[in-house]
């Protein structure tokens, strides 16, 4: 069993180009969903069992004991599409004859409205950074700056390198799902934030370690996600900000203020933020629909 989900991580891998992240939650799942086929089989971890032990039956069991363990729907829906996949996949390597997943429906998920923290909390934000005269308050000008004019994911920002940044051009070089690249133009202040950080402090942090990263740790090491998460709550906390902050809350905040600005749509929003699909864009469709409302009722004659 261990060696199909092997397989068809390789292949995610390979073909799919899909990143460490995606892997990592498709393993865990898969490991999950196998070592509950291993029990309700009473086999054990050594003994090789056959992925066509697994019946619709069998399938379904999965299903309720995910929801007697109280997991959340989305987390349900994902493990169910993970199991999904992988039973395509063994399907078409000619390992099983049929899915038995198939027609099996994961409980249904309604896209939740995207956290976003004001315009104002943002720049609270932002300024903070600016107080501490260190080396690393430079950078984490520079870091949050440049992840608030993106709106790049957290694993985009700390995989980017100093040349994948052109200040003189204004935009930043990243890759996204699927090592999909992409241009983002930047703003004058993270311009200016970058090229501080850049010019006054990243040699200090570099050290004798050589390494290409832009955003450095204090041992001159690249940034991990942990961290900039850890450096990004922090800040939020000194701000006074109620609302539980991550860097997928700014990205999602950027999203919100500028289509509220009515200076970008859908389609521009997509291409910004990489979103393969415009759906999954359009789960910010309910920002552009209260904005007409507003412009509608302050415009319209016969509105109240």
């Amino acid at each position: 069993m261990d060696e199909g989900i092997a397989n068809f991580l390789s292949a995610l891998s390979v073909e799919k180009g899909s990143s460490n992240n995606t892997l990592d939650a498709y393993r865990n799942d898969l490991g999950q969903f196998a070592a509950f086929v291993r029990k309700q089989t009473a086999k054990s971890e050594g003994t090789q069992l056959g992925w066509e032990v697994v019946d619709r039956s069998l399938l379904l069991n999965y299903l309720v004991n995910l929801r007697e363990r109280s997991y959340a729907p989305a987390t349900m829906a994902r493990k169910m599409a993970a199991v999904k996949s992988f039973f395509n996949f063994l399907v078409a390597e000619g390992r099983l004859e049929k899915s038995p997943a198939e027609g099996i429906a994961g409980p249904k998920v309604g896209k939740s409205l995207p956290k976003a923290i004001s315009v104002d909390e943002v720049a609270r934000l932002l300024e903070l950074p600016d107080k501490r005269s260190t080396p690393e308050g430079k950078r984490d000008k520079a870091m949050l700056e440049l992840l608030y004019a993106t709106g790049m994911r957290v694993t985009e920002l700390v995989s980017l390198n100093v040349r994948d940044v052109n200040l003189r051009a204004g935009f930043v070089r990243c890759f996204g799902k699927g090592s999909k690249e992409r241009i983002i133009p930047i703003h004058s202040k993270a311009i200016r934030a970058v090229k501080g950080y850049l010019d006054d402090v990243r040699a200090r942090l570099l050290g004798a370690t050589g390494e290409t990263a832009l955003f450095l740790n204090r041992r001159g090491q690249r940034l991990t996600r942990q961290g900039l998460w850890l450096i990004l709550k922090g800040y939020a906390k000194k701000a006074g900000i109620e609302t539980e902050i991550t860097p997928h809350v700014l990205r999602h905040s950027i999203a919100t203020h500028l289509l509220h600005s009515g200076k970008m749509n859908l389609r521009e929003l997509q291409e910004l933020l990489g979103h393969a699909n415009i759906s999954t864009t359009q789960v910010y469709t309910h920002l552009t629909t209260e904005r007409m409302r507003r412009v509608y009722d302050s415009a319209h004659p016969r509105a109240e």
